[in-house]
């Protein structure tokens, strides 16, 4: 296959090349340094998509749940982009493609495009290029773009400082695992979703969210209230509720004004996950020289890791 310049695909990808956009993601998951000029460009063009972020823990049912709610969004006129975060393969490294599995039904519709990426190793629920790949849906005009995290538990929060609506999926059964994991990623919840409501067990994990929400031991940010939503993918319930409900979300923030201050969020840890991985490119470029020379002090205990890290960014940066 032949090789196409990164600023080619960006001038397809703004039209809709499916095709363009198809090898953009590629080269966002790859990060490689050549095609850096032309995600810079895209993020230019980014900034009109309403980015909702998909978690919970495993077997919570998101990918099913997520499909349902891609046809909802779909029925009403929108584009929509899936982001599916899955684990990485032991052997290859890349996505297992569990979701796009399940996701299956979805294929063939023009008007979505769903995107596996692996974690290799990544924590929080995100994969390297995540918000890379938001942007080049975003800047090629898709409405919505969903990112489902991994399912890794309660450190999966980094979806809720990468997506203006966060919505959390639990399973009825949970009981007080609840209370467990509520000082994960129930606290960053926008909207909590209980699945596989025609389930005997479910009334009883929407009570536990909904006395939580009443004793403000999840995370009611701003003030917008977080609603417990019954949902079963099998009877197809409460998935237009859900989809009403990111709608209502969306106008409460930009009615207040807290959409700008979520963009800046998104901004910020994007600004500083970018610089860590600068560092940490450096770092490994010079392994075998000054890295080298500071792991000897560090064994001796001449240095501290601090001072040491702070020498070794002073002298990487007479380098910049």
């Amino acid at each position: 296959m032949a090789y196409i310049a990164s600023s080619e695909l960006v001038k397809k990808a703004l039209a809709g090349d499916t095709r363009a956009i198809a090898r953009l993601l590629t080269r966002a998951e790859n990060g490689t340094a050549e095609s850096r000029p032309a995600f810079d460009e895209l993020f230019r063009h980014a900034g009109r998509a309403h980015i909702v972020g998909i978690t919970g823990v495993p077997g919570s049912g998101k990918s099913t749940l997520g499909a349902r709610l891609v046809a909802v969004l779909r029925a009403g006129g929108r584009k929509v982009a899936i982001v599916a975060i899955d684990p990485s393969s032991p052997f290859s490294g890349g996505a297992i493609l569990g979701d796009r599995i399940r996701m299956g039904e979805l294929g063939g519709d023009p008007g979505v495009f769903m995107r596996s990426m692996a974690t290799r190793g990544s924590l929080g629920g995100l994969a390297r290029g995540t918000l890379e790949a938001v942007d080049v849906f975003d800047a090629a005009g898709y409405d919505i773009v969903l990112i489902e995290t991994v399912g890794v538990g309660q450190d999966e929060v980094d979806v809720a400082r990468a997506a203006h609506t966060t919505v959390v999926v639990s399973a009825p059964g949970l009981g007080d695992d609840i209370q467990a994991i509520k000082a994960g990623i129930l606290e960053i919840a926008d909207i909590h979703v209980v699945s596989k409501c025609d389930r005997p067990d479910a009334d009883k994990t929407i009570a536990d969210l909904k006395n939580m929400l009443m004793l403000g031991l999840t995370g009611a940010r701003g003030a917008w209230r977080p609603p417990v939503l019954p949902t079963s993918a099998v009877r197809d319930e409460g998935v237009a509720e859900l989809a009403a409900a990111i709608d209502r979300h969306r106008a409460a923030l930009e009615a207040s004004g807290e959409i700008d201050a979520r963009r800046a969020a998104i901004d910020e840890r994007r600004l500083l996950k970018a610089g860590e991985e600068i560092l940490r490119d450096r770092f490994v470029r010079h392994r075998h020289g000054r890295l080298a020379e500071l792991l000897a002090e560090l064994s001796r205990r001449a240095l501290s890791p601090h001072s040491a890290a702070m020498r070794l960014i002073a002298e990487l940066g007479e380098d910049a």
